[in-house]
């Protein structure tokens, strides 16, 4: 009836998945659905690791109970305020009313903004900073500040004696847990890796430069398992996921691979881009070619930090850029994407200007290349136009 499973010695699971939520933050499709993971260390002192969403929230409040197995709990840790895991906070009070608050300073604005009502207990709240320790038992927690990843009162804590590093937000993933809840068991390279990336680029992206702060002070930490607020819960291969973190964080493809984006009206810019692509992967780079009609915006963007070349592909619409190409260029600014080199191709039945718009706009991004070799299409691709196909094909092989 439960859902309790043993993250380490003294440690459960005691987290739920949602599969009926059609998009996360009601942004971002999640067809296989999203964990909301909580975790309890049961020792002289019990705490909890954060909470849930509210879609899951019986479920989660069935878990601790049962893991608790009648136990009083003592400290409810607060590593992240989102409503994703902070929503039960005052569920939580209520069911327990003897817990204790664990949080920082930064943390206290937010529960007053969340959970007016909570006020006796958010003033008696333990406060903690960098380095300090809460003793459990044999258990011992110790606190980690990561601001701005993604939210600004956002801490990770460590339990030394199990070596967990709960990581918030960090190293998390989109995917409802089906049963398993540790990456080993989940097939995670083949089934859930697309969908880490694509959480990373899009929910933390942005603040790559915080990521690489945290990622020094773990570092410093003797971690064996990353138990993250989302998705499965690392126990083996640390230093494989842990390497994703840190290319994706600095912003470095993983791949030297092309993706080739297209937006087109009637086919005609796709005819131009699958033509582009096919002379590319004829010259053997790894090539990938995505409607962006037919993909969400999140998933284009995830392409781009996985790729170190961009093919964007787009026509003149009112004198301006087709509108799913325009949207994933202002994502891209939004979320920071920096050092990738980008090809163009643009189409115009009368006046092709997207091209130039397209770079002026990439222009925005850090250190972004526009390849000089182009490919206009006016109207429709045509035999004569293999040159210049083949030039563009060129410098995108010769970049990478």
């Amino acid at each position: 009836m439960f859902n309790i499973q043993t993250v380490a010695e003294g440690i459960v699971y005691v987290g739920a998945s949602d599969r009926r939520l059609a998009k996360f933050e009601n942004l971002f499709p999640i067809p296989r659905g999203v964990s909301y993971n909580s975790y309890l260390i049961v020792d002289d002192k019990t705490a909890l690791m954060d909470t849930a969403d509210a879609g899951v929230g019986a479920q989660f409040l069935e878990n601790v109970t049962a893991a608790l197995a009648g136990r009083a709990l003592d400290y409810l840790v607060i590593d992240h305020m989102e409503p994703d895991h902070a929503a039960m906070i005052e569920a939580v009070l209520l069911r327990w009313p003897g817990v204790q608050l664990v949080c920082n300073a930064k943390t206290v604005p937010m529960l007053r903004m969340y959970f007016p009502a909570g006020e006796e207990k958010i003033a008696n709240a333990l406060l903690v900073k960098e380095g300090d320790t809460l003793e459990l038992g044999h258990h011992t927690l110790s606190f980690v500040m990561a601001p701005m990843v993604h939210w600004p009162e956002v801490m990770m804590t460590y339990e030394s004696t199990t070596g967990t590093l709960f990581s918030a937000d960090a190293f998390g993933t989109f995917g409802a847990l089906d049963g398993a809840i540790f990456a080993d068991e989940v097939e995670f390279e083949t089934r859930w890796l697309d969908d880490a990336r694509r959480y990373y680029a899009n929910i933390v992206g942005k603040y790559g430069v915080q990521v690489q702060g945290v990622l020094k002070k773990a570092a410093a930490l003797d971690i064996r398992t990353i138990a993250p607020l989302h998705g499965p819960i690392w126990r083996k291969d640390l230093a494989w996921f842990l390497g994703k973190y840190d290319l994706w964080s600095r912003c470095e493809p993983e791949q030297k691979s092309v993706t080739v984006l297209y937006g087109s009206m009637y086919g005609n810019t796709a005819s131009a881009a699958n033509a582009l692509a096919a002379r590319i992967a004829a010259k053997g780079v790894p090539v990938a070619v995505h409607d962006l009609s037919c993909i969400d915006n999140s998933e284009a963007v995830a392409e781009c930090w996985r790729s170190a070349v961009i093919v964007l592909a787009a026509p003149t619409y009112n004198g301006g850029i087709y509108l799913p190409a325009e949207q994933l260029l202002s994502d891209l600014k939004a979320l920071g994407l920096h050092d990738r080199t980008f090809a163009l191709v643009e189409n115009g039945s009368w006046a092709p200007m997207s091209a130039k718009l397209m770079a002026a706009k990439i222009g925005e991004l850090k250190n972004c290349t526009v390849l000089e070799q182009k490919v206009t299409v006016r109207g429709r691709l045509t035999a004569a136009q293999d040159a210049e196909l083949d030039a563009c094909a060129e410098a995108v092989a010769a970049s990478l």
